[in-house]
Protein backbone atom coordinates (compact mmCIF):
# COMPACT_ATOMS: atom_id res chain seq x y z
CA UNK A 1 0.00 0.00 0.00
CA UNK A 2 3.01 1.92 1.08
CA UNK A 3 4.40 1.46 -2.32
CA UNK A 4 0.99 2.26 -4.48
CA UNK A 5 0.49 5.83 -2.65
CA UNK A 6 4.04 6.68 -2.98
CA UNK A 7 3.95 6.40 -6.72
CA UNK A 8 0.57 7.90 -6.55
CA UNK A 9 2.56 10.87 -5.05
CA UNK A 10 5.31 11.11 -7.50
CA UNK A 11 2.54 11.20 -10.40
CA UNK A 12 1.21 13.92 -9.23
CA UNK A 13 4.30 15.74 -8.10
CA UNK A 14 5.48 15.53 -11.59
CA UNK A 15 1.76 16.10 -13.11
CA UNK A 16 2.22 19.38 -10.98
CA UNK A 17 5.59 20.42 -12.15
CA UNK A 18 4.51 19.96 -15.89
CA UNK A 19 1.91 22.55 -15.88
CA UNK A 20 4.03 25.56 -16.18
CA UNK A 21 5.75 23.90 -19.12
CA UNK A 22 2.62 23.86 -20.29
CA UNK A 23 1.74 27.17 -19.14
CA UNK A 24 5.05 28.34 -20.68
CA UNK A 25 4.44 27.19 -24.50
CA UNK A 26 3.87 29.57 -26.73
CA UNK A 27 0.90 29.57 -28.53
CA UNK A 28 1.03 29.50 -32.25
CA UNK A 29 0.84 32.09 -34.72
CA UNK A 30 -2.01 33.06 -36.67
CA UNK A 31 -1.87 32.03 -40.62
CA UNK A 32 -2.03 34.89 -43.00
CA UNK A 33 -5.44 33.40 -43.81
CA UNK A 34 -6.43 34.09 -40.21
CA UNK A 35 -5.34 37.10 -39.98
CA UNK A 36 -6.87 38.49 -43.67
CA UNK A 37 -9.99 36.52 -42.85
CA UNK A 38 -10.26 39.21 -39.88
CA UNK A 39 -8.88 42.47 -41.55
CA UNK A 40 -11.52 45.76 -41.88
CA UNK A 41 -12.61 46.81 -45.53
CA UNK A 42 -10.59 50.00 -44.64
CA UNK A 43 -7.29 48.06 -44.73
CA UNK A 44 -8.08 47.01 -47.65
CA UNK A 45 -7.45 49.64 -51.43
CA UNK A 46 -8.92 49.50 -54.88
CA UNK A 47 -6.00 50.41 -57.54
CA UNK A 48 -6.66 53.33 -59.49
CA UNK A 49 -7.69 51.90 -62.78
CA UNK A 50 -5.53 55.05 -64.72
CA UNK A 51 -2.06 52.49 -62.96
CA UNK A 52 -3.61 49.33 -63.50
CA UNK A 53 -1.88 47.32 -66.95
CA UNK A 54 -3.85 44.52 -68.22
CA UNK A 55 -1.36 42.26 -70.50
CA UNK A 56 -3.35 39.47 -71.96
CA UNK A 57 -0.94 36.38 -73.35
CA UNK A 58 -2.11 33.18 -74.81
CA UNK A 59 -1.33 31.51 -70.97
CA UNK A 60 -4.06 34.34 -69.83
CA UNK A 61 -3.70 38.12 -68.05
CA UNK A 62 -1.07 39.45 -66.20
CA UNK A 63 -2.05 42.88 -64.05
CA UNK A 64 0.59 45.18 -63.28
CA UNK A 65 -0.23 48.42 -61.42
CA UNK A 66 2.20 51.04 -61.96
CA UNK A 67 4.15 53.41 -59.60
CA UNK A 68 3.70 57.31 -60.75
CA UNK A 69 4.52 58.63 -57.51
CA UNK A 70 8.10 57.24 -57.67
CA UNK A 71 8.54 56.83 -61.18
CA UNK A 72 6.12 59.21 -62.48
CA UNK A 73 7.77 60.06 -66.14
CA UNK A 74 8.16 56.53 -66.97
CA UNK A 75 4.58 55.59 -65.83
CA UNK A 76 3.33 58.26 -68.55
CA UNK A 77 5.79 57.43 -70.99
CA UNK A 78 4.21 53.64 -70.41
CA UNK A 79 0.14 54.84 -70.69
CA UNK A 80 1.11 56.75 -74.04
CA UNK A 81 2.57 53.24 -75.17
CA UNK A 82 -0.59 51.45 -74.23
CA UNK A 83 -3.27 54.17 -75.38
CA UNK A 84 -1.19 53.99 -78.50
CA UNK A 85 -1.27 50.20 -78.56
CA UNK A 86 2.64 49.36 -79.11
CA UNK A 87 2.99 46.97 -76.78
CA UNK A 88 0.38 45.08 -79.28
CA UNK A 89 1.76 42.04 -81.26
CA UNK A 90 4.92 42.45 -79.96
CA UNK A 91 6.55 39.67 -77.55
CA UNK A 92 8.25 38.11 -74.42
CA UNK A 93 11.62 37.73 -75.67
CA UNK A 94 13.94 36.74 -72.80
CA UNK A 95 13.59 34.32 -69.80
CA UNK A 96 16.66 33.98 -67.82
CA UNK A 97 16.61 32.05 -65.20
CA UNK A 98 16.89 33.21 -61.38
CA UNK A 99 16.44 36.35 -62.80
CA UNK A 100 14.35 38.01 -65.14
CA UNK A 101 11.38 38.02 -67.33
CA UNK A 102 11.78 40.61 -70.18
CA UNK A 103 9.71 41.87 -72.86
CA UNK A 104 9.08 44.57 -75.81
CA UNK A 105 10.55 44.90 -79.69
CA UNK A 106 12.24 41.47 -80.55
CA UNK A 107 13.91 43.95 -83.51
CA UNK A 108 14.93 45.77 -80.64
CA UNK A 109 17.86 43.08 -79.57
CA UNK A 110 21.45 43.25 -80.34
CA UNK A 111 20.55 39.98 -83.32
CA UNK A 112 17.35 41.90 -84.09
CA UNK A 113 16.50 43.67 -87.71
CA UNK A 114 16.78 47.22 -86.62
CA UNK A 115 15.07 48.26 -89.84
CA UNK A 116 11.73 46.87 -88.57
CA UNK A 117 11.77 48.62 -84.91
CA UNK A 118 8.22 49.01 -84.17
CA UNK A 119 8.03 52.96 -83.86
CA UNK A 120 7.63 54.64 -80.03
CA UNK A 121 4.58 57.17 -81.49
CA UNK A 122 4.18 59.42 -79.43
CA UNK A 123 5.98 58.15 -76.87
CA UNK A 124 9.15 60.13 -75.67
CA UNK A 125 12.15 58.21 -76.65
CA UNK A 126 14.68 59.00 -73.73
CA UNK A 127 13.58 59.76 -70.27
CA UNK A 128 16.45 61.05 -67.20
CA UNK A 129 16.72 57.86 -65.01
CA UNK A 130 13.96 58.10 -62.05
CA UNK A 131 15.98 55.51 -60.04
CA UNK A 132 15.54 57.32 -56.69
CA UNK A 133 13.10 60.19 -55.49
CA UNK A 134 13.38 62.50 -52.22
CA UNK A 135 11.85 60.87 -49.08
CA UNK A 136 8.06 62.22 -48.84
CA UNK A 137 7.51 62.74 -45.90
CA UNK A 138 3.33 63.25 -46.58
CA UNK A 139 3.34 59.33 -47.91
CA UNK A 140 2.72 56.16 -45.28
CA UNK A 141 6.30 54.57 -44.77
CA UNK A 142 5.82 51.11 -42.78
CA UNK A 143 9.54 50.17 -41.66
CA UNK A 144 10.95 46.69 -41.14
CA UNK A 145 12.81 46.40 -37.90
CA UNK A 146 15.52 43.98 -38.88
CA UNK A 147 18.10 45.95 -41.28
CA UNK A 148 18.90 45.10 -44.72
CA UNK A 149 22.31 44.62 -46.49
CA UNK A 150 21.81 47.24 -49.59
CA UNK A 151 19.74 50.01 -47.86
CA UNK A 152 19.98 51.77 -44.25
CA UNK A 153 16.31 51.21 -44.20
CA UNK A 154 13.69 49.43 -46.19
CA UNK A 155 10.13 48.63 -45.48
CA UNK A 156 6.69 49.60 -47.62
CA UNK A 157 5.24 52.67 -49.08
CA UNK A 158 1.97 52.67 -51.30
CA UNK A 159 1.72 48.89 -51.41
CA UNK A 160 5.84 48.55 -52.52
CA UNK A 161 8.60 47.34 -51.05
CA UNK A 162 10.84 50.15 -50.63
CA UNK A 163 14.40 51.67 -49.24
CA UNK A 164 15.58 54.62 -47.87
CA UNK A 165 18.73 56.50 -47.03
CA UNK A 166 17.95 59.53 -44.39
CA UNK A 167 21.78 60.76 -44.51
CA UNK A 168 20.76 61.37 -48.61
CA UNK A 169 17.25 62.13 -48.34
CA UNK A 170 16.23 59.76 -51.17
CA UNK A 171 14.41 56.85 -51.36
CA UNK A 172 13.76 53.97 -54.19
CA UNK A 173 11.56 51.11 -54.76
CA UNK A 174 13.92 47.50 -55.01
CA UNK A 175 13.56 44.51 -57.17
CA UNK A 176 11.69 42.04 -55.49
CA UNK A 177 9.98 39.01 -56.45
CA UNK A 178 7.67 40.18 -59.36
CA UNK A 179 8.81 44.13 -59.44
CA UNK A 180 8.64 45.12 -62.64
CA UNK A 181 11.69 47.40 -63.92
CA UNK A 182 12.25 49.71 -66.94
CA UNK A 183 14.95 48.09 -69.29
CA UNK A 184 17.58 50.16 -70.92
CA UNK A 185 20.68 50.03 -72.65
CA UNK A 186 24.27 52.09 -71.34
CA UNK A 187 23.03 55.12 -71.71
CA UNK A 188 21.43 55.98 -68.14
CA UNK A 189 17.87 58.47 -70.10
CA UNK A 190 17.89 55.34 -72.53
CA UNK A 191 15.15 53.67 -70.56
CA UNK A 192 11.66 55.05 -71.90
CA UNK A 193 9.17 51.88 -71.22
CA UNK A 194 9.08 50.42 -73.89
CA UNK A 195 11.18 47.41 -72.68
CA UNK A 196 9.92 46.46 -69.19
CA UNK A 197 10.98 43.55 -67.41
CA UNK A 198 10.16 41.84 -64.15
CA UNK A 199 12.14 39.81 -61.28
CA UNK A 200 11.47 36.05 -61.30
CA UNK A 201 13.78 34.62 -58.97
CA UNK A 202 15.45 35.56 -56.12
CA UNK A 203 15.44 39.53 -55.20
CA UNK A 204 18.55 40.82 -57.85
CA UNK A 205 19.28 44.00 -54.68
CA UNK A 206 22.24 44.57 -56.15
CA UNK A 207 20.55 46.33 -59.22
CA UNK A 208 18.28 48.99 -57.34
CA UNK A 209 19.26 52.42 -58.16
CA UNK A 210 20.69 51.36 -61.35
CA UNK A 211 16.98 50.60 -63.34
CA UNK A 212 13.67 52.62 -63.20
CA UNK A 213 10.96 50.47 -61.12
CA UNK A 214 7.54 51.10 -62.92
CA UNK A 215 5.37 49.00 -60.68
CA UNK A 216 4.78 45.71 -59.94
CA UNK A 217 2.53 42.26 -60.73
CA UNK A 218 -0.55 42.15 -58.90
CA UNK A 219 -2.15 38.97 -60.64
CA UNK A 220 -0.86 36.43 -63.46
CA UNK A 221 2.69 36.05 -62.23
CA UNK A 222 2.54 32.50 -63.03
CA UNK A 223 2.40 33.44 -66.96
CA UNK A 224 5.94 35.21 -66.96
CA UNK A 225 7.67 33.41 -63.94
CA UNK A 226 7.35 29.61 -65.71
CA UNK A 227 7.82 30.29 -69.39
CA UNK A 228 10.97 28.10 -70.75
CA UNK A 229 14.43 30.14 -70.18
CA UNK A 230 16.11 31.37 -73.04
CA UNK A 231 19.03 29.64 -74.66
CA UNK A 232 20.99 32.50 -75.79
CA UNK A 233 23.47 34.78 -73.62
CA UNK A 234 21.55 36.48 -70.67
CA UNK A 235 18.85 34.08 -71.60
CA UNK A 236 17.13 35.89 -74.50
CA UNK A 237 15.40 33.43 -77.34
CA UNK A 238 17.23 32.90 -79.66
CA UNK A 239 14.04 31.71 -82.11
CA UNK A 240 11.34 33.50 -82.93
CA UNK A 241 9.10 30.50 -82.60
CA UNK A 242 10.21 30.30 -78.79
CA UNK A 243 8.69 33.81 -77.90
CA UNK A 244 5.41 34.39 -76.24
CA UNK A 245 3.21 37.00 -78.32
CA UNK A 246 1.66 39.82 -76.44
CA UNK A 247 -1.94 39.16 -77.16
CA UNK A 248 -2.83 42.90 -76.09
CA UNK A 249 -1.46 46.07 -73.27
CA UNK A 250 -4.65 47.75 -72.40
CA UNK A 251 -5.01 50.32 -69.44
CA UNK A 252 -7.79 49.17 -66.77
CA UNK A 253 -9.37 52.91 -67.22
CA UNK A 254 -10.05 52.70 -71.16
CA UNK A 255 -12.31 49.73 -70.40
CA UNK A 256 -15.73 49.81 -69.25
CA UNK A 257 -16.06 49.42 -65.44
CA UNK A 258 -17.60 45.92 -65.80
CA UNK A 259 -14.76 44.87 -67.80
CA UNK A 260 -12.05 45.46 -64.92
CA UNK A 261 -10.79 43.00 -62.90
CA UNK A 262 -12.43 43.62 -59.28
CA UNK A 263 -9.27 43.54 -57.16
CA UNK A 264 -8.23 44.87 -53.52
CA UNK A 265 -4.36 45.24 -52.37
CA UNK A 266 -3.84 45.31 -48.22
CA UNK A 267 -2.74 48.64 -46.99
CA UNK A 268 0.66 48.57 -46.39
CA UNK A 269 0.30 50.71 -43.74
CA UNK A 270 -2.84 49.18 -41.99
CA UNK A 271 -2.81 47.13 -39.06
CA UNK A 272 -3.64 43.91 -40.63
CA UNK A 273 -0.43 44.38 -42.80
CA UNK A 274 2.08 45.04 -39.56
CA UNK A 275 0.25 42.14 -37.91
CA UNK A 276 1.32 39.50 -40.95
CA UNK A 277 5.14 41.05 -41.19
CA UNK A 278 5.29 40.22 -37.24
CA UNK A 279 3.77 36.53 -37.94
CA UNK A 280 6.60 36.05 -40.46
CA UNK A 281 8.99 37.15 -38.32
CA UNK A 282 7.97 35.04 -35.63
CA UNK A 283 6.03 32.10 -36.80
CA UNK A 284 5.13 28.98 -34.20
CA UNK A 285 3.16 26.21 -35.20
CA UNK A 286 3.54 22.48 -35.57
CA UNK A 287 6.27 22.99 -38.19
CA UNK A 288 7.92 25.63 -37.16
CA UNK A 289 9.40 25.24 -33.45
CA UNK A 290 12.09 27.96 -33.77
CA UNK A 291 11.28 31.09 -34.97
CA UNK A 292 13.74 32.80 -37.00
CA UNK A 293 13.02 36.02 -35.27
CA UNK A 294 13.48 38.58 -38.53
CA UNK A 295 12.43 38.52 -41.83
CA UNK A 296 13.58 39.84 -45.38
CA UNK A 297 11.69 42.43 -47.13
CA UNK A 298 11.39 40.11 -50.05
CA UNK A 299 9.83 37.39 -48.00
CA UNK A 300 6.26 39.50 -47.41
CA UNK A 301 4.21 39.31 -50.23
CA UNK A 302 1.86 42.54 -50.32
CA UNK A 303 -1.76 40.63 -50.23
CA UNK A 304 -3.87 41.05 -52.97
CA UNK A 305 -7.98 39.78 -53.48
CA UNK A 306 -10.70 39.64 -55.26
CA UNK A 307 -14.11 41.40 -54.13
CA UNK A 308 -16.02 38.45 -54.60
CA UNK A 309 -13.49 37.13 -51.81
CA UNK A 310 -13.74 40.44 -49.75
CA UNK A 311 -17.28 40.04 -49.52
CA UNK A 312 -17.21 36.76 -48.55
CA UNK A 313 -14.31 37.16 -45.66
CA UNK A 314 -17.27 39.73 -44.07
Amino acid sequence: MRLRRLQAGLLIAMGLLALPALADTPKATPTAKELIAKSKPAEWRTPDPKNLLYMQLPQGRVVIELAPDFTPLHAANIRTLVHEKYFDGLAIIRVQDNFVTQWGDPNDDDNGDKSKIKPLGSAKHTLPPEYTRSIDPKQAWTPLPDGDVYAPQVGFSEGFPAARDPASGREWLVHCYGMVGVARDADPDSGNGSSLYVAIGEAPRQIDRNLAIAGRVIEGMQYLSGLPRGTGPLGFYTQASQRVPILSVKLAADLPPAQREKLEVLRTDSGTFAALIEAKRNRRDSFYTLPAGKIGLCNIDVPVRTASSATAGH
